[in-house]
């Protein structure tokens, strides 16, 4: 079990995220006010405040660099004014803030009371973990019978060639949890090349 900081300390480094859509940009002061009251409650020190200002609910790149961040062990707690404001689906939060857990970073959502910095927080987080891993057992269970159905049917992974070669590790990546964002990124290939074989693969 790691290590906790005493969360009454000032020391104790937060990170602020808000979001809107280009057309939302007046709710941007309501979320960092709300954020920055519940910071001084519990003492935390902010050390960084991030804003993703965009249409498309894919695109959220301010968000990644807190994620950086938090694998860099550089920040404690993650703060948003409401999970919503965090992930575009489901699975997408879960992912997440699995991620964060497993990194020891703590989550707080101000709205939904959300907060992995309190005993009751991190059962919550316990729960998530447990919901997350029954998703992955299922998509597992998919990608594998994709992958058998296509063998059986003496499919070839691909094109190009790039993912073709790499089919084996995508789908084992896949299985294994990662996003194809982060597969993409770790073969060193597009994310098109990835989506290409995983659909070649449920043919």
């Amino acid at each position: 079990m790691r290590h906790r900081k005493n969360m009454s300390s000032k020391y104790f480094r937060a990170a602020l995220y808000a979001r809107v859509s280009t057309a939302d940009q007046q709710t941007i002061p309501l979320q960092i006010g709300a954020m920055q009251d519940y910071t001084q409650r519990r003492g935390w020190k902010v050390v960084a405040e991030v804003q993703d200002i965009n249409g498309g609910a894919k695109l959220r790149p301010k968000r990644e660099e807190l994620l950086k961040l938090a694998r860099q062990r550089k920040l404690d707690v993650i703060i948003v004014w409401r999970l919503d404001r965090w992930g575009r689906s489901l699975h997408d939060v879960l992912q997440s803030l699995q991620e964060l857990h497993e990194l020891g970073v703590d989550f707080v959502s101000v709205t939904e009371g959300l907060d992995f910095a309190t005993s009751t927080g991190r059962a919550m987080a316990g729960m998530l973990a447990i919901f997350a891993q029954f998703e992955r057992e299922i998509l597992r269970e998919r990608v594998l019978a994709g992958l058998a159905h296509a063998r059986s049917k003496g499919k070839v992974l691909g094109p190009p060639r790039t993912a073709r070669n790499k089919a084996d590790q995508i789908q084992q990546l896949l299985a294994d949890g990662f996003s194809k964002t982060q597969i993409a990124r770790k073969l060193k290939i597009g994310r098109a090349s990835v989506y290409r074989a995983l659909e070649r693969s449920q043919t």
